[in-house]
C-alpha cells in the first residue's frame, strides 16, 4: 500500500474517532514512515525535522492568544457585546434573524478581506470571533455555519481573485509551476480557468447557511466565564484596545510578521496601564495556553508532512495515477482530483500541493489533450481540493481557534467534517465539470 495513503488514512480515522488530532497526526506519520521504508528510526528522524517548519505559525498564535486576553481584559469584548445585546433584545422580541444575518455577513466579508484588501489571513480570528461569541451564543447560531463561512472566506479568495494571496497562489505558484512543466499560458486568464471552482465554493457556502440555519444550545455560562466577566471598562480602556489592535494589524501588514504585531499590540496594553505590570505573566500565560492546541496541532502537522516528503511516495502516488489514467479524460481529471485532495489533507497547504502534482499533471494533461485554460484548472483545483476539510489546514485550525475558546467546539466534527463535506465535494464536481468544458 501506498505510504500516504496509509499515512492519511489512518490519521483521518483515528481524529474521527475522537483521538485527538496531535495525537492521529503522531500515529499516522509513524505509520507512514514504515511503511514508506523509512523505519521507525527514520520516521521519528523525518518528523523531528520537520516540527520546526510549524513552529513559527504556532509561536503566532500563542502570541495571538495572549493578545486577545489582553484585549478581554479591556474591557473591549464587554463593549461589543453590550451594543449588540441591545440588537438581540429587539430581535428576541421581533422574533425576526436580521441579527444572525449581519453577524454572519460581516464574518464572511472579514474573511474574505483577510486574503487581499486586509492580507492578515487567519490572524483576526482570535482577535474578532471570541468577543462575539456571547452574542453568537445569546442568539442560538449553530457555530458550524461560523466554521463553513470563515472557511469560504479563507479559502475561496485566494484560488480566484489574483491579488494578496491569491497573486501568491495563483500567479507565482500556479502559472509558474504551469510553465515551469512545459506549457505556455501567456494566453490564460487565471481567474477564468478557476471560475467554476469557485462556484463550487459558492455553491457549497449556499449548502451550509441552508443545512445549519437552525438554532443551536450552547451552555451561555461557559461562554461567560471565557468572557471574563469581572472586567470593566471605560472610555480609555476602549481608546487603548483600538490603538492596540490597529499597531498590531500595521505591524503585520508592514513586517509581516504575526508575532511582532501581536507582541506589540500586547506591549501597548501593557505600557498604557490597562494590563497592570503585576498581571502580564498570569494573562501572557493565559492566553498562550487558550492556543495551544491549535499550535501543536500545527507543529505535529509539519512533522506529518515532512514524513511523507521523506518517504518518496508523493511522487508515487502521482506517478502511479498517471499509470491508470489511460486515454481517458474523464477518468484523468477525477483521479488527479482525487490525488490532490488526499496530498492536500496530509500536508495540509494547497500552496505546498501545487509545485508536488504540477511535475507529473501538467504533461499528463497535455498527453489527454487538455487546454492550457483546463491544465491551469486541473492543477489548481487539485491543489485547493483538501484545504477545507483537513484537520491539519489552517483554514480549520482558525475557525476552530476563534470558536473554542469555551471548549464548546470540536475540531473534527464541528469545523472539519462540515467544511469537508460542504466543500471538497462541491469542488471535485466542479472542478471536474470545468476541465471537461474549458
Amino acid at each position: 500500500m501506498n505510504a500516504v495513503i496509509a499515512a492519511v488514512g489512518i490519521m483521518l480515522i483515528l481524529s474521527l474517532c475522537r483521538v485527538h488530532v496531535v495525537v492521529a497526526l503522531i500515529i499516522g506519520a509513524l505509520a507512514g514512515g514504515m511503511i514508506g521504508g523509512l523505519g521507525m528510526d527514520g520516521a521519528l528522524a523525518a518528523f523531528n525535522k520537520g516540527l520546526g517548519g510549524g513552529a513559527t505559525v504556532a509561536l503566532s498564535y500563542a502570541l495571538l492568544g495572549a493578545f486577545a486576553v489582553a484585549i478581554a481584559k479591556s474591557g473591549l469584548a464587554h463593549a461589543l457585546a453590550d451594543k449588540a445585546l441591545t440588537l438581540v433584545g429587539r430581535q428576541e422580541e421581533g422574533g425576526g434573524g436580521a441579527l444572525k444575518w449581519l453577524l454572519v455577513g460581516l464574518l464572511l466579508a472579514v474573511a474574505i478581506s483577510s486574503q487581499n484588501i486586509l492580507p492578515i489571513h487567519i490572524a483576526f480570528i482570535p482577535l474578532l470571533v471570541p468577543p462575539l461569541l456571547y452574542v453568537i451564543t445569546r442568539l442560538q447560531i449553530d457555530r458550524r455555519l461560523i466554521a463553513c463561512v470563515l472557511t469560504f472566506g479563507l479559502i475561496t479568495p485566494y484560488m480566484f481573485l489574483p491579488v494578496g494571496f491569491g497573486n501568491i497562489f495563483l500567479n507565482e505558484i500556479l502559472l509558474a509551476n504551469v510553465v515551469r512543466s512545459g506549457v505556455d499560458v501567456s494566453g490564460v486568464n487565471v481567474s477564468h480557468a478557476m471560475l467554476i471552482p469557485a462556484l463550487g465554493m459558492v455553491t457549497g457556502l449556499l449548502l451550509a447557511l441552508y443545512n445549519y440555519r437552525g438554532k443551536r444550545s450552547y451552555d451561555l455560562a461557559r461562554v461567560e466565564r471565557t468572557e471574563r466577566v469581572d472586567v470593566s471598562y471605560n472610555r480609555r480602556s476602549l481608546i487603548v484596545a483600538g490603538v492596540a489592535v490597529a499597531i498590531a494589524f500595521a505591524a503585520q501588514l508592514w513586517l509581516d510578521s504575526m508575532i511582532i504585531g501581536a507582541l506589540l499590540g500586547f506591549v501597548v496594553f501593557s505600557a498604557s496601564g490597562i494590563v497592570r505590570w503585576k498581571e502580564t505573566d498570569d494573562l501572557f500565560t493565559e492566553g498562550m495556553k487558550m492556543m495551544a492546541m491549535i499550535g501543536f496541532i500545527m507543529i505535529a502537522a509539519s512533522g506529518f508532512a515532512e514524513v511523507m516528503r521523506e518517504t518518496g511516495e508523493i511522487q508515487g502516488l502521482v506517478d502511479a495515477s498517471a499509470g491508470w489514467i489511460g486515454d481517458s479524460k474523464g477518468l484523468g481529471v477525477l483521479l488527479m482530483l482525487l490525488v490532490g485532495l488526499l496530498v492536500t489533507m496530509g500536508i495540509g497547504s494547497s500552496f505546498s500541493t501545487v509545485p508536488i502534482i504540477a511535475a507529473i499533471f501538467v504533461p499528463l494533461c497535455v498527453q489527454l489533450g487538455f487546454s492550457p485554460l483546463a491544465t491551469v484548472c486541473i492543477v489548481g483545483t487539485a491543489g485547493a481540493i483538501g484545504d477545507a476539510g483537513s484537520p491539519a489546514s489552517d483554514s480549520t485550525l482558525g475557525p476552530t481557534a476563534g470558536l473554542n475558546v469555551d471548549g464548546q467546539h470540536n475540531h473534527i466534527w464541528d469545523t472539519v467534517v462540515p467544511t469537508f463535506l460542504h466543500y471538497n465535494l462541491p469542488l471535485l464536481v466542479f472542478g471536474w465539470v470545468a476541465a471537461m468544458v474549458l
